[in-house]
């Protein structure tokens, strides 16, 4: 039987051709390609070697050249490098769909967990060719990209203020009200299309509709972003209206929404963060999206091995009946920098700090066996891919932008954005034995660059560890690897990857971090 059969009965196992793949319209890109010949400029030998496409888990000898994995074979490879893999797993690098932090404090923390390209695609940025040539300028240990963010484009036609390029900019601008809660006019949504077309049109990954912030825009502005990311054959990737388990402006009904406007429209709408959007209401909500992908609408989803989120305190989320639509008993659910807080401290921040980032407690499935059951609902859901939702990381309340390592001490994100990865497959797979390994390298990988390759041409080379595959690899003891990060000291970096290598080149080896190395490249859409 050919590696071409094994891929697709593997998948089929997984839900992820019966589910992902034709909703999407696309083929199985395998590789396949034939081993080249030696010497080659690194050599793992002896891992034990998963790709989850083919279906390949064996011992074998990986042979690198250049930025590409050029062999794999079970006899030994001459290379001018030779790394010992025995013991160790090596596997296609993990691809994070949903990382605020583009800094480079944030680029080496993800990097111990494993990930090897981290693209900013739920909220994404604006100017998206500032973004690019910011961050090439500076360089960065792992692949970087963005999707052009809609809420930036709002806020700079309702407030009259123009966007940055950065996460910075946007959490300041929730001192302002009008882009959170007033219809757009005709002309301003005119504009606020065309700022998004502009960020297309300069290479951005699809369109950020993280929409829960803004949650007073109007059905036809969503319909109208739909209708261009069709257009263009790009995805959205939206942060639904709604987070509520009560109705009306229940979660449930958001991703109605959505699932409607894939319907109508045809374009590819990606779920964010299906953990915090559906929380309690999980169940129902994902019989819904499975309804919808069963029947060919192109939907695809992510989530996060956490019961709870972060964002700014002053977003709509956390006002009015606040506890009630997160299904949370009170505000201690609600924590500032680890110390849960009272709603008159809420209130306090919501007026003097509206930007300040906050952890939201919506689940606590390390004291509730029905709480697990619910996260598990979302982390294993068919198909899915897992994506971090990784913060930035900040020193008392300022962003941490520069080049620094260790970060410093009082360095403060959601965990997750330290061990999303480790936690997933230590949890999951290691500890709880209710995902196997292939199967959660699926997730980590070979999905998230499923979801992307049909409009972003280099994702066709990543998520896979083939002959002919972009030599972006992680090699880590399953043993040993481990997520450290927690709510009280999110900076702790995972343990257990031993190297990572991003196109060809090592960032990490042995566990420590080769600081001088940038070989991160810029995730891209063809510009024009």
């Amino acid at each position: 039987m050919s590696n071409v059969d094994i891929s697709r009965r593997t998948l089929l196992a997984l839900g992820m051709v019966s589910v992902v793949t034709p909703a999407l319209g696309r083929s199985l890109p395998v590789i396949l390609r034939q081993n080249e010949e030696g010497p080659f400029d690194t050599v793992l030998i002896g891992g034990r070697v998963i790709d989850p496409e083919t279906g390949l888990d064996a011992i074998r000898n990986v042979g690198i050249k250049g930025e590409r994995i050029a062999a794999i074979s079970e006899t030994p490879l001459k290379g001018d490098k030779t790394l010992d893999a025995s013991g160790l797993i090596v596997a296609p690098g993990f691809i994070d769909l949903h990382a605020h932090g583009q800094q480079l404090p944030a680029a080496w923390m993800q990097a111990f967990d494993g990930v090897t390209t981290a693209l900013e695609l739920e909220s994404g940025l604006l100017p998206i060719a500032q973004f690019y040539d910011k961050t090439a300028a500076e360089g960065r240990p792992i692949n970087y990209g963005a999707s052009v963010a809609w809420t930036y484009a709002r806020i700079a036609e309702k407030e009259g203020i123009e966007p940055d390029g950065t996460l910075q900019w946007f959490q300041q601008a929730f001192s302002l009200d009008n882009w959170q809660n007033t219809l757009a006019t005709p002309d301003e949504l005119e504009r606020i299309i065309s700022r998004v077309e502009s960020g297309l049109q300069q290479g951005g990954i699809g369109i950020g509709i993280n929409a829960g912030y803004a949650p007073g825009y109007g059905r036809k502005e969503y319909y109208a972003l739909a209708q261009l990311a069709a257009q263009y054959e790009v995805p959205t990737f939206t942060h639904v209206r709604s987070i509520s388990v009560v109705e009306p402006l229940s979660a449930f009904e958001a991703l109605q929404e959505l699932v409607a406007l894939a319907a109508a429209t045809g374009a590819h709408m990606h779920v964010c963060h299906l953990n915090s959007s559906a929380g309690r209401d999980i169940e129902m909500c994902a019989e819904l999206l499975k309804g919808a992908q069963e029947r060919g609408l192109p939907i695809s989803i992510e989530a996060y091995p956490y019961g709870a989120g972060s964002s700014a305190v002053g977003a709509e989320i956390y006002r009015g009946n606040w506890l009630e639509r997160w299904g949370a008993p009170d505000p201690t659910s609600l924590e500032l920098d680890g110390v849960p807080l009272t709603q008159a401290k809420i209130d306090e921040l919501q007026a003097s700090e509206p930007g300040a980032v906050v952890v939201m407690h919506f689940l606590r499935p390390d004291d509730s066996e029905e709480d697990q059951r619910l996260l598990d609902l979302s982390v294993l859901y068919p198909g899915s891919a897992i994506a971090s939702d990784a913060m930035p990381w900040a020193v008392r309340g300022s962003a941490l932008t520069e080049d620094v390592w260790p970060l410093p001490e009082g360095a403060f994100a959601h965990p997750r954005s330290s061990g999303c990865y480790a936690r997933f497959i230590s949890q999951w797979v290691r500890d709880r034995q209710v995902i196997s390994l292939s199967e959660a390298l699926a997730k980590t990988s070979l999905i998230p660059a499923q979801i992307l390759e049909a409009s972003t041409p280099q994702m066709r080379t990543k998520g896979r560890l083939q002959v002919g595959a972009d030599a972006d690899i992680v090699i880590f003891d399953l043993a040993e690897l481990q997520d450290q990060a927690t709510f009280l000291e999110p900076a702790r970096p995972s343990t257990g990857v031993m190297h990572l290598i991003v196109n060809g080149t090592p960032v990490i080896l042995s566990g420590v971090r080769q600081e001088n190395e940038r070989p991160g490249q810029a995730i891209r859409r063809p510009i024009g």
